[in-house]
């Protein structure tokens, strides 16, 4: 097959949708189909986009983001007469499709689309209730972990010693990650345990939330801003860290973050939501919490307790390598694909 993926962004940016895009895409060029990405984000100028589409002539459009990709993805799809398919993602479910002045637009794609991927049943079900007569139309297809590495001796690159205990918050810094959460408790433990360390890496994605986290960290010497990390130096980081921080808002299903953190073995701190309660069981494979007490109660526990850290890794690693293989994702998108082209494009985009 010759498959077009549209996406807000493409590697090396290190933007979940982004990580996901390229792990599709090589799983898919390894079983010998011909793949192109079309970053949004590596278009300047829009105009051109439709015509490297049309002149690749693809068999599938697949866009990630129905928000930004939509239009194009429609649009395409209906020039050159293929299917349109589209992954859901958190901010599309979890936000705009609530947002009274972007609603339509994702409805409007969600319709005239021929198929639609949710990462887990908790966003189909979110999806249907809203709108019953995406039934049908909806496939659920569990993210999986594609992380490569650059080894580094990064505890000596951050100063870092043996004895510090590192929290690490792998995420573009967005009001939707609520970064800042998570430092007042912090600093209190900080207080009663001064090997605790904090680092931040991830793009800044929303100037202001930016600007705001830099500001709460600025001359602290126990948290530490790392920038925009590439992708592979960011899984060869898990190696070297002791618990791994989600506290969004909202996740569409599963976040990459935390799926590599536990493919490395490395203890998970999640905000209770219902994108994290698809990966993670409390108390078994992470912990997850409801609350800024329950934050800090949870994460003074991983402080003192190292054999907990060690266990909750293991049971971590485990869970991702019995439960997430990758041959089964692309497996799952191939035969997506394959049902698309057989049921033809009548009545779609």
């Amino acid at each position: 097959m010759r498959i077009a993926l549209i996406a807000p962004a493409s590697h090396p940016s290190v933007r979940g949708n982004a990580i996901t895009v390229e792990r599709i895409a090589s799983g898919l060029r390894q079983r010998g189909h011909r793949v192109e990405i079309y970053s949004l984000e590596a278009f300047p100028d829009r105009t051109v986009v439709p015509g490297a589409i049309r002149a690749f002539g693809p068999n599938v459009l697949h866009g990630f983001h129905a928000l930004a990709t939509g239009d194009l993805l429609l649009t395409e799809a209906r020039e050159v007469g293929v299917p349109a398919l589209v992954t859901i993602t958190g901010t599309d479910v979890n936000h705009d499709l609530f947002d009274p002045e972007r609603r339509a637009k994702v409805v409007d794609v969600l319709k005239r689309a021929q198929g639609i991927v949710a990462f887990h049943a908790s966003i189909r079900e979110k999806l249907l209730k809203e709108m019953p007569d995406l039934d049908g139309k909806i496939r659920i297809i569990r993210q999986t972990v594609a992380c490569g590495e650059k080894p580094g001796d990064y505890r000596a690159r951050w100063g870092l010693a043996p004895r510090h205990i590192i929290f690490f918050f792998a995420a573009g810094i967005r009001k939707v990650k609520n970064l800042p959460f998570c430092l007042p408790p912090l600093t209190r433990l900080h207080a009663r345990h001064p090997d605790l360390r904090v680092l931040y890496a991830g793009p800044i994605l929303e100037e202001d939330e930016g600007a705001r986290l830099l500001g709460l960290i600025a001359g602290s010497e126990w948290v530490r801003y790392l920038g925009a990390v590439p992708h592979e130096e960011i899984c060869s980081m898990l190696r070297v860290v002791d618990v791994v921080v989600n506290s969004s808002l909202s996740e569409g299903g599963m976040s990459n973050a935390l799926l590599e953190a536990m493919s490395r073995g490395v203890a998970v701190l999640a905000s209770d939501i219902e994108g994290n309660r698809s990966i993670i069981v409390d108390e078994l494979d992470g912990l997850l919490f409801a609350s800024e007490v329950d934050f800090e109660r949870k994460a003074e526990r991983l402080i003192l307790d190292p054999d907990m850290r060690r266990r909750l890794g293991r049971q971590a690693q485990t869970k991702i390598e019995t439960e997430f293989p990758r041959e089964r994702e692309i497996d799952a998108y191939e035969a997506f694909y394959r049902d698309l082209l057989d049921a033809g494009v009548e009545g779609g985009a």
